[in-house]
């Protein structure tokens, strides 16, 4: 089934919301039609309204950023010369100059479905600033990559508030941006003059290449889909002095260090029968971040079943498993991590302490799995008003 993505149906169908107005947009490399047009340009091409300002998230509205925690400077766009706003500089909230010239903001990220992706915070921030300044909001929702009905792991407790995680959801949501939108917007106060144009087509059951549309990276490090069903459990690693695998070709599918026996890792992780998953022995050596230059032993993450696959305990078990197996060399990451000064990067990761406890202590995958139940069965009860597919 072919999915058309909200850009599409509001160039299509619902063009009287921006009708006459000044229209800021939110877009970075993914924010493309069906046909892979770029949202920026087929908006800036659109005469019924005036496009006036482009917003960058996290590695910039075109992308330009490669690595992570790198700031975007406000500047030009070269195809449109629309000035772009950075949302990840000195801040992450448009300022009423940067609203001065536009009516209405439209936002077009992709998504992937992970408490910890900034991009969702970005939105908030967006509409934050749409309430305080009298500017209407619109969301052009996007699939979930790896599909709306799996939930996993714990709530984010407040005070790890952080730019990876604002509010309590669990790390795999299940819901799209335009659904979020509307969750924050009631149930966290935000208040703004919200409108989100649906996709048409989506199924909560899709993987992404359910959709029949095309595949861009949201992030450098997140090139494949493959890439996005891991991500909400290896993302962790980044809490670590461990290498999540930036700077080699599979990011978040392949961690390690150099004093990791890759075999013994490997065997240790299979015996614990995770589902839907096998770790392969491997060594590499990142181009960059982590580990740079330094052949690293460790292992990739082969997912075998998606359905029955656990990103979540499949993160927290493997850096559990290196913890036990290398407690001398293993360290956890010290801050400043995504603008958080004090508090470690695991726990703002984890949304709490309890997690990097149960690291710490060796806990099975199976106490693992049991601590967040009663959190993901809350989160599925309060989402429901909010589902929009």
């Amino acid at each position: 089934m072919s999915v058309r993505p909200g850009i599409e149906v509001l160039l299509t169908d619902r063009l009287s919301l921006l009708r006459g107005a000044r229209v800021g947009a939110v877009v970075h490399p993914a924010s493309v039609l069906s046909n892979l047009k770029h949202s920026a340009d087929a908006l800036f091409e659109e005469r019924s309204f005036r496009l006036t300002a482009l917003f960058g998230p996290q590695h910039g509205a075109r992308g330009e950023k490669q690595d992570n925690m790198i700031e975007s400077e406000t500047c030009r766009d070269p195809d449109t010369q629309l000035p772009v706003y950075s949302l990840y500089a000195k801040t992450r909230w448009p300022t009423e100059e940067m609203m001065r010239d536009i009516d209405l903001l439209v936002f077009d990220l992709q998504d992937v479905g992970t408490r910890v992706y900034t991009f969702i915070y970005t939105m908030a921030y967006c509409m934050e600033a749409c309430a305080q300044f009298g500017r209407r909001f619109v969301v052009l929702d996007r699939p979930n990559p790896v599909n709306g009905l799996q939930v996993e792991g714990n709530l984010l407790e407040r005070e790890f508030a952080s730019f990876v995680g604002r509010y309590p959801i669990p790390m795999r949501h299940g819901m799209t941006v335009g659904e979020l939108a509307l969750l924050f917007n009631k149930e966290f106060g935000i208040g703004c003059d919200l409108t989100v144009v649906p996709m048409e087509g989506w199924k909560r059951a899709m993987w992404f290449e359910q959709t029949s549309l095309p595949w861009v990276a949201p992030s450098p490090n997140l090139p494949t889909v493959d890439s996005t069903v891991v991500y909400p459990g290896m993302v962790l690693v980044e809490g670590t002095m461990l290498s999540e695998g930036r700077g080699t070709t599979r990011p978040f599918e392949l961690i390690g260090a150099p004093h990791i026996d890759a075999r013994q890792l490997a065997r240790y992780m299979n015996e614990l029968q995770l589902r839907g998953v096998y770790f392969r022995p491997v060594y590499f050596q990142p181009t960059f971040q982590k580990w740079a230059g330094a052949v690293c032993g460790g292992v990739q993450v082969h997912v075998l079943d998606r359905e029955a696959f656990e990103p979540y305990l499949t993160g927290i078990s493997t850096i559990a498993a290196v913890k036990a197996l290398y407690p001398e060399s293993f360290a956890w990451r010290e801050p400043p991590y995504e603008y958080e000064y004090t508090k470690p990067p695991i726990e703002i990761l984890c949304g709490g302490k309890a997690l990097p406890r149960l690291m710490d202590a060796g806990a099975r995958p199976e106490a693992i799995r049991a601590s967040w139940q009663q959190d993901v069965a809350g989160f599925i009860r309060g989402r429901g008003p909010y589902l929009l597919y």
